[in-house]
C-alpha cells in the first residue's frame, strides 16, 4: 500500500496509489479526490473535496458525476477528455487550470484527470490555485 505521505497532487504514477489507498487514506488529502466508474457514476469522494464543494458524500456516492454532482464539468475541456481517451484506447494524465462555478461563488483550482485503459475507476483531482 502506498504511504499517504508520498502522495501528492503533482506525483507519476498517481491514478495506481490511488486506487490502492483505502478511503481513510484519501481522506488524510490535502485536495479533493473524486472517483469514478467506467459509467460515470461516483465510487470515491474524500473529505477535502466534500468541504470545498459543500456535497456531503452520502449526497454525491452512487450519483452520475457529470450530469447530477459536477454538471459544470460536463464539456469538453473535462468530461470530453475522458470519453475521447476511452475511445481512443488511450491513458489521461492532464492537469488543467479550471474556475469551479456550481453551488458556489467562483473558486480557481487546478484539475488533475486520471484514467488508465485497463483501470476500473477514474479520477479528477482537485487543488485550490491562492
Amino acid at each position: 500500500m502506498p504511504d499517504i505521505n508520498l502522495i501528492h497532487f503533482d506525483q507519476l504514477g498517481l491514478i495506481d496509489a490511488l486506487m490502492l489507498s483505502t478511503d481513510a487514506r484519501l481522506d488524510e488529502l490535502t485536495f479533493g479526490v473524486i472517483g469514478f466508474d467506467g459509467e460515470g457514476v461516483v465510487r470515491r469522494y474524500n473529505t477535502f473535496e466534500s468541504a470545498i464543494s459543500g456535497l456531503s458524500p452520502k449526497n454525491v456516492l452512487g450519483c452520475p458525476l457529470f450530469t447530477d454532482v459536477t454538471p459544470c464539468m460536463n464539456n469538453f475541456m473535462v468530461a470530453q477528455r475522458f470519453e475521447d481517451a476511452r475511445e481512443l484506447g488511450t491513458d489521461l494524465d492532464d492537469t488543467i487550470d479550471y474556475v469551479l462555478t456550481l453551488r458556489m461563488r467562483p473558486i480557481r483550482v487546478s484539475l488533475r484527470l486520471l484514467s488508465t485503459v485497463a483501470g476500473p475507476m477514474r479520477f479528477i483531482l482537485v487543488k485550490r490555485v491562492p
